[in-house]
């Protein structure tokens, strides 16, 4: 293992952690029915899937990425869709990325090649490393913001990266910073052809939700490099070649992230009080099966037990079980009887 990330704990740095973390705890606890916990996770899915293609030059509103994952259609280039549906893909099984809480080159493969389906000019360059030499362009004003290192010394480089990745030294590392690390490093690299920035920022995502920062997923750290790509690009750019020092980069990825957690916060506190002066009670707790048939409602309006069944594979009695509970909790509520029978959000 030989890459080492050469990085110094700033003010900056350790007064962003500390307001990321004071910002997480409120979040986490504070008091949300289901409803809105689905919004929150539904929004920041969406900004994410917007504001990362955005980046790299996809010129599909936030309306039409809120369209196209309500299953709706919008005018829009084929690979403009793809860009975006692809994006909404990963994100929504980001879990499925991992095993046993380690990242292997075969799922950072398989999430490139998730993410770039149907949208490259070459369809083989999609799910593997690049075979020929590229360069890191700005997609806004065209202009070259690096040469990355060879095509030859890809693999290594990036089975460097990992090693480090999966070792017990990067776990004694913030999480945050591993996130921001890694995403400068694969940027870095450019292992791939095209599209290293949706796999580096779906990376970071990655990384956040197996470490247990963003078990919510509700928040949103693409839309703030987003609005203003110019520094984006000139922090990536400002790395030194040669000492591949990433403390300002890791300064303004923390930056980011404050930004970001600030935003949920604020918006969470303002969902919550009104109903913490009511009800005392505390969190509901949901599994991830009963989350997902909420999201279904709000997209659809309406879920039924067959529809349960199919989406989860189990039997019908099981299908049952997980929406009696919502039901138990006033989350949803049965409407009709027989064939005609489904549940809607209360």
């Amino acid at each position: 293992m030989t890459y080492k990330p050469n990085f110094q704990y700033t003010a900056k740095i350790v007064n962003n952690l500390t307001q990321i973390a004071s910002a997480r705890e409120v979040i986490l606890n504070a008091y949300l029915i289901p409803k809105w916990e689905v919004s929150l996770r539904r929004e920041a899915l969406i900004k994410n899937a917007h504001h990362s293609t955005s980046i790299e030059g996809n010129p599909l509103s936030l309306d039409d990425v809120s369209e196209l994952a309500a299953g709706r259609k919008v005018m829009a280039t084929r690979k403009a869709r793809n860009e975006v549906l692809n994006y909404l893909n990963v994100l929504q099984h980001i879990n499925d990325y991992s095993k046993d809480r380690t990242i292997r080159e075969s799922d950072v493969l398989k999430m490139h090649k998730a993410l770039t389906k149907e949208t490259l000019d070459w369809e083989e360059d999609s799910g593997r490393y690049r075979d020929r030499q590229v360069a890191v362009v700005n997609s806004s004003t065209g202009e070259v913001v690096f040469m990355p290192p060879e095509t030859t010394e890809v693999p290594k480089l990036m089975n460097n990266l990992l090693e480090w990745l999966n070792s017990g030294e990067s776990q004694n590392v913030n999480p945050v910073l591993v996130a921001g690390m890694t995403h400068y490093e694969l940027v870095r690299i450019h292992p791939f052809i095209d599209g290293n920035g949706r796999t580096a920022r779906a990376l970071a995502t990655l990384i956040l939700y197996l470490r247990g920062f963003d078990t919510k997923r509700f928040f949103t750290l693409d839309d703030y490099y987003d609005s203003d790509r110019r520094s984006y690009y000139r922090v990536l750019k400002s790395v030194d070649p040669t000492t591949i020092d990433i403390t300002d980069w890791l300064a303004y990825f923390t930056d980011g992230v404050v930004a970001s957690l600030t935003r949920v916060k604020e918006r969470i506190l303002k969902l919550s009080s009104e109903k913490l002066k009511k009800d005392k009670k505390g969190q509901i707790a949901l599994t991830e099966r009963q989350m997902k048939i909420i999201e279904q409602i709000n997209i659809n309006g309406r879920i039924t037990i067959g529809e349960m069944t199919e989406m989860f594979g189990i039997s019908r009695q099981a299908a049952l079980k997980e929406v009696s509970k919502l039901v138990d909790l006033d989350v949803v509520k049965l409407v009709g009887k027989g064939r005609g029978a489904h549940y809607v959000i209360i």
